[in-house]
């Protein structure tokens, strides 16, 4: 379908707006920059994930496509080519005008912009290179900036664009080059992982140059075109679609965490299967898009990344799928029940961090606290122990939190009365869209006065 040229920039903002829901790449920034004078915007490296839609998307970056029209024809895709959607596409003043209008309303505080292939991936890239440009050196938006990298474009347009963007992301889409061949025959897995490998490159070489100039801070990215830029500071990541293939939870894993240590990402995303198109190749889920199966892998990925656990750790061949009513670490704990009880008092750091109901956070607050006093449970808590999981695994001073006999069966069915309501609540989501700039948050009911009170002092 051609591109409608004609249309207003809100209605276009409305068609682009709405075909970006189904990427889920919006995070936190993982970048610090201060605004300069004479630049518009900053960024913060806590994140700018202030405000979520009801699906759990951020929101709080302007989420667009460039364009919805495609070359390409992916059967999973609600923007293929072979699907009768109104096209439209921006320019990159369009774009570079939304982010600034919106940032000066404080609706959002970034820009989140990928785009469907139009003509081929050297035109469309091109297109992104200039809008950045437009945003960075004629706007002097100094805001967070995410931007996707099409595979099969010119290496030296994805370095230009490197020098603009906080985050790039390249999507893998699914976990196998055998999925993407029946799915999307036009995309190969080596094509995909090119760009990724160049990003990768790009930020190590850039790290090690910044290291050697003295007088230059590691990310300085300044307003000036005579200033330096960082090659994409925040990383990279990459999304993979869970449900639309047959592979199971373990070569999911197996893949993120390969990713991970092949390619130095920031964070792997899971995006539920949402059957937007009528292909016979397309499977038919009787529980609609599995929330359940994203959110447990979104549970592992955090394992992989931050607890020191491996994807082989968590899943096997022999069991390749998470369990339905336990969080992955409780899973594995109650399979390792031989490593439990763990003495808080003694225990290492990443021996705690195996422990159910303990943090990152709360596993380092319990080693430094440990040159003081003798820590008890409700020291525990204070430190942010979720002594209702973790107290089945734990002891202080030789003793339990209450008494109980260490048996996998017993502490299982107290576990698993917690997690069925959660696993129940969690699959019976029903909503995809992500926040729009034209309604009301899809409220169903009158907020309460005490909603209202917790919304204005930040109590939610």
């Amino acid at each position: 379908m051609l591109i409608q040229e004609s249309l207003e920039i809100q209605e276009k903002l409305k068609i682009l707006a709405d075909a970006a829901k189904y990427d889920a790449a919006c995070t936190s920034s993982g970048v610090e920059r201060r605004n300069r004078p004479g630049t518009l915007g900053s960024t913060v490296s806590a994140g700018l994930c202030h405000s979520f839609a009801a699906d759990g998307r951020c929101i709080s970056l302007l989420k667009i496509l460039f364009t919805n029209q495609c070359v390409y024809d992916c059967k999973y895709c609600i923007n293929r080519r072979s699907n009768d959607v109104p096209r439209t596409a921006f320019t990159p003043e369009e774009v570079c005008r939304l982010t600034i209008e919106f940032y000066r309303r404080n609706y959002i505080e970034g820009l989140f912009l990928s785009s469907g292939v139009l003509y081929s991936p050297d035109y469309t890239m091109d297109l992104l290179y200039q809008t950045l440009w437009k945003l960075r050196y004629e706007y002097r938006f100094n805001g967070y900036i995410h931007v996707k990298a099409i595979p099969g474009a010119d290496p030296v347009l994805i370095e230009q664009t490197g020098l603009l963007a906080d985050r790039m992301s390249v999507n893998l889409e699914l976990p196998t080059a055998e999925g993407l061949k029946n799915l999307a025959p036009s995309k190969t897995r080596s094509r995909i992982l090119a760009p990724m490998r160049q990003i990768q490159m790009g930020i190590q070489n850039r790290r090690l140059e910044t290291a050697s100039r003295s007088g230059l801070p590691a990310g300085e990215m300044g307003g000036g075109a005579g200033r330096r830029r960082q090659f994409v500071p925040a990383g990279q990541s990459t999304q993979m679609i869970v449900g639309a293939t047959p592979e199971n939870d373990f070569q999911m894993m197996a893949a993120a965490e390969a990713l991970y240590k092949s390619y130095d990402l920031k964070r792997v995303f899971y995006s539920a299967f949402v059957r937007v198109n009528d292909d016979s190749s397309l499977p038919v889920l009787p529980g609609g898009p599995p929330l359940l199966r994203e959110h447990r892998l979104y549970q592992a990925d955090w394992l992989l990344r931050f607890y020191g656990f491996s994807a082989g750790e968590l899943l096997t061949e022999e069991k390749p799928y998470f369990n339905v009513f336990l969080d992955p670490k409780c899973d594995w704990a109650l399979r390792h029940m031989e490593l439990f009880p763990v003495e808080v008092r003694t225990a290492d750091y990443y021996t705690l961090l195996r422990v159910p109901g303990v943090g990152v956070r709360s596993a380092k607050r319990i080693i430094a606290a440990r040159c003081g006093l003798g820590l008890d449970f409700p020291d525990l808590k204070k430190m942010g122990v979720v002594l209702k999981r973790a107290h089945y695994f734990i002891t202080c001073g030789g003793h339990t939190l209450y008494p109980l006999r260490m048996d996998r069966d017993f502490i299982t069915s107290q576990l698993i009365g917690e997690e069925r309501r959660k696993a129940w609540d969690i699959g019976r989501t029903d909503s995809y869209r992500q926040m729009s700039m034209f309604d009301d948050g899809f409220l169903t009911e009158k907020p309460t006065a005490e909603d209202v009170q917790g919304a204005v002092f930040g109590q939610m």
